[in-house]
């Protein structure tokens, strides 16, 4: 008798989880949808089995529309409309989406956290016997009523306002304290060597950020923080200007110019942040502000 209590209960979140979130709801063309900054829909008009997939980085998911089958080796977990779900990162899973039958699309709602730890101000790395744990843990989280809440607030925060508001940022930190305790949400706040670097360097990219002070502020010596970043296949100069290239072409994007983006990412001299860009993206951020303009009048 309770676990059917249990399960209506469930039941009646999930369904004002769909409906809080109905804004989001897509109509029925297949790919992606940008909402805001890290937040997108994802849809397929037909079955689609995606194999071996690895995620760069953990994502907290809704299923909107249909079903979704997630296995990590022989432990599958089965998602249905109204579910909300993580996904790990640096994990091999085979996915199947399946359409809704009636609305003849699948849809999920996607938000991708890579900053967790960070938000929350708080440093919770996985243990070997969690890691063992989260391999045939269910990845679905279960609902409260403050947690739906949670998740509607923050995707209508990030969907209308910019990515650095306070808000935004307010929402996504009460969303992340109150998963913070369910099992199926550990890998959202189980940070690699190279993303606990990237958020902290994410947070202020014109600071002239330095390996040493890098390696102290995250816990580490500089020698094992160099170790562990060419363990998972990249240095700290490669990750710090990978990270300033991403974010001022991004913010070329956005009709910033060319100097306002090398200032905002710690760029001095124009000439060198000219041939940082050129090294990353093939051209001179000037033809990438022209075309931008010419794109869209």
């Amino acid at each position: 008798m309770r676990m059917d209590i249990g399960k209506a209960s469930q039941q009646a979140l999930s369904s004002a989880l769909l409906e809080g979130l109905a804004r989001f709801r897509a109509a029925g063309t297949g790919g992606s949808l940008a909402h805001g900054e890290n937040l997108f829909s994802y849809c397929a008009l037909a079955k689609e089995r995606l194999i071996a997939i690895e995620l760069p980085h953990p994502i907290l998911g809704i299923v909107v529309s249909g079903a979704k089958e997630v296995w990590r080796g022989m432990n599958g977990s089965s998602l249905c409309a109204g579910s909300l779900f993580v996904l790990p990162a640096k994990t091999k899973m085979d996915i199947l989406n399946l359409p809704d039958e009636s609305r003849g699309f699948y849809q999920s709602l996607i938000l991708e956290v890579p900053d967790a730890s960070v938000l929350l101000e708080a440093n919770v790395p996985a243990t070997l016997a969690d890691r063992r744990r989260a391999a045939v843990e269910p990845l679905q989280v279960e609902l409260t009523p403050h947690l739906v809440d949670a998740v509607i607030h923050a995707a209508s925060a990030i969907a209308d306002g910019p990515a650095q508001s306070s808000v935004r940022r307010s929402r996504l930190t009460e969303l992340l304290a109150l998963l913070h305790g369910d099992p199926a949400a550990r890998p959202m706040f189980d940070l690699s060597i190279a993303g606990r670097v990237l958020a902290l360097i994410a947070s202020d990219l014109s600071r002239d950020w330095r390996a040493p002070e890098v390696a102290r502020m995250i816990g580490l010596s500089e020698s094992t923080m160099r170790r562990r970043l060419a363990e998972e296949g990249i240095s700290f100069a490669k990750l710090l200007r990978r990270e300033r290239m991403l974010a001022a072409r991004h913010l070329m994007a956005q009709r910033e110019s060319a100097q306002a983006a090398a200032i905002a990412v710690g760029y001095a001299s124009r000439a060198h942040f000219a041939k940082r860009f050129r090294a990353a993206f093939g051209s001179n951020p000037s033809m990438l502000r022209h075309s931008d303009l010419m794109l869209n009048g």
